[in-house]
């Protein structure tokens, strides 16, 4: 395994991560749900050298992890609910699968929300919506994992796809559409084209992506980024132009107008989504690991 990303590093992408995020604890959680702690701790100690399965979030950690240089640190930070007991059988897992993960923060029962900040996290990913609520509400990228890992990512390539509304740029244009309807939130848009949307919560961390990106030619490039919106002309104009005035290329858009978004995350082969909304995340989680950031009105 090869050495822990230097604290001190500047500029360095921090992602956060739960355990259950990484790994597929299913059958551990479920024991703990209708047995308890003491059965669960039990579980996991007699189970302590049974190799975990990758989880929703494993793949993008297990990509970023092979980009990580000095140039570019990239590092990864477990946050567990876990006591460091129990958790030995997750580091028994992280060390199979050879992952460079080597901070950690167990706190037995106790909310992680608090700790991403202190670990100046870009990006958390817990299978807690309450942590990933509080990590929103206190200015971080955060979501909550649905669904399972999946074998149709790229082999090699990172590719990470966001929808645009309340995760790259903020809710102004959704509440329009929800409070005054379609009609409204085109013409608003067609008025608006090139006016800058407002920074959503996920607009620092595709940044850090776009920076890491930039140091390798375009072709051949280690990451793809996607943006999939139900959105589509006229109102796909604010998107490009605010696109452009933040300076972050994407690689490929995708405007459905409202067709579904699964398909067409399936045939990218995204290593994870992110959406706001609880709709598209059940449609994407059928083929690919997917967030949902619980965040602007239509989770109000």
């Amino acid at each position: 395994m090869a050495d822990a990303v230097d604290p001190k590093a500047k500029d360095k992408l921090v992602v956060a991560i739960s355990s259950r995020a990484l790994f597929d604890l299913d059958e551990s959680h479920q024991i703990f749900k209708q047995q308890g702690v003491e059965a669960y701790a039990k579980h996991q100690e007699e189970n302590e050298n049974v190799i975990l399965p990758p989880g929703v979030g494993f793949s993008l950690v297990k990509k970023l992890l092979a980009l990580n240089t000095k140039k570019n640190p990239i590092d990864v930070i477990l946050l567990s609910r876990n006591s460091a007991d129990t958790g030995l059988r997750i580091f028994n897992a992280i060390e199979h699968y050879g992952l460079n993960i080597s901070r950690a923060a167990f706190t037995r029962g106790e909310s992680t929300h608090n700790l991403v900040g202190a670990f100046e996290a870009d990006l958390f990913l817990s299978s807690n919506y309450q942590d990933v609520q509080k990590a929103l509400e206190s200015g971080f990228a955060a979501a909550s994992i649905v669904g399972a890992g999946t074998k149709d990512s790229h082999k090699t390539q990172l590719r990470i796809a966001f929808d645009g509304d309340a995760v790259i740029f903020s809710d102004e244009a959704e509440k329009i559409y929800q409070e005054k309807g379609i009609d409204a939130f085109e013409q608003n848009e067609k008025d608006s084209a090139h006016v800058e949307l407002k920074a959503g919560p996920f607009k620092c961390f595709l940044k850090s992506l776009h920076k890491i990106q930039s140091a390798f030619p375009v072709e051949n490039n280690p990451i793809r980024t996607a943006l999939v919106t139900a959105r589509s002309a006229p109102s796909h104009k604010r998107v490009i132009h605010t696109m452009r005035k933040w300076g972050i290329r994407i690689d490929e858009s995708f405007f459905l107008g409202g067709l579904d978004k699964g398909a067409f995350l399936k045939e990218f082969g995204a290593d994870i989504f992110f959406d706001d909304q609880h709709s598209h995340c059940q449609s994407a989680a059928q083929y690919v690991p997917t967030g949902h950031v619980p965040n602007g009105i239509s989770n109000t």
